[in-house]
């Protein structure tokens, strides 16, 4: 099995997802059309797609956003999985008709999240605790899809999780992180103007130990969706 990763930034990379993938046994290619390069292949060829976060919004009028969200419509209409993780998240949102605005408050940092009870039955987040100290870095958040379940929210931003049918997947919070990742993003020019608004920088270290165990489980269920879905790759 392989993944498609869709990229924005250097910085926002897979993290530990690329940990989950490689335990089971799946494959990664990236496409950062943000570079101006085309996707390496049609995306039906692969078994699931992935869209990582970056510092842009969905709603600016860049033409590999427009893109992006072309491939998420089409993987929708034909069953394949999708995984979204901030920006990304925005992305399939989006893509699947909802709306994305600005959020009342920026959440960047270790933020509680509270996870609903469709999450306890869900194949993906089964396992986490009803509240997860997690890292945050948005400023913008999204209505549902119709026919979304809700996952997950904050008190700063009530929807910061949901799936769509079997298969989709939107995370508005970072599993994906390491500390070493939260500590480049804070010296990152990109970045710059939400670090200026820093009364304390985030600790890295925080609560990395847990986040790396929900990390593993989340990331590791989703993989396990891969193998069990009914989407077979290049049968579009």
């Amino acid at each position: 099995m392989k993944v498609l990763a869709f990229r924005h930034v250097p910085f926002e990379g897979l993290g530990r997802i690329a940990n989950a993938l490689d335990e089971h046994g799946i494959g990664v290619d990236y496409a950062d059309l943000y570079t101006g390069s085309p996707a390496p292949v049609d995306p039906s060829a692969y078994n699931g797609l992935i869209f990582m976060g970056g510092p842009m919004s969905v709603n600016d009028p860049l033409p590999y956003l427009a893109g992006e969200l072309r491939h998420i419509e089409e993987a929708a209409r034909r069953g394949q999985p999708v995984l979204g993780v901030c920006l990304g998240s925005q992305l399939i949102a989006k893509a699947l008709g909802a709306r994305v605005y600005r959020n009342p408050v920026k959440e960047i940092g270790w933020f509680d999240v509270d996870f609903t009870a469709a999450a306890a039955q869900d194949a993906v987040f089964a396992g986490t605790g009803a509240r997860e100290l997690v890292f945050h870095w948005h400023g913008e958040t999204f209505d549902l899809p119709a026919s979304a379940v809700h996952l997950a929210s904050s008190e700063g931003c009530r929807n910061q999780a949901f799936r769509l049918g079997k298969h989709i997947y939107g995370l508005q919070f970072h599993l994906e992180v390491t500390p070493a990742m939260i500590a480049d993003w804070c010296e990152e020019d990109a970045n710059c103007a939400d670090v200026r608004e820093f009364t304390e920088t985030p600790d890295p270290n925080r609560n990395a130990s847990r986040l790396g165990d929900l990390s593993r489980s989340v990331f590791g269920n989703w993989c396990k969706l891969l193998g069990a879905s009914q989407w077979h790759a290049g049968k579009a």
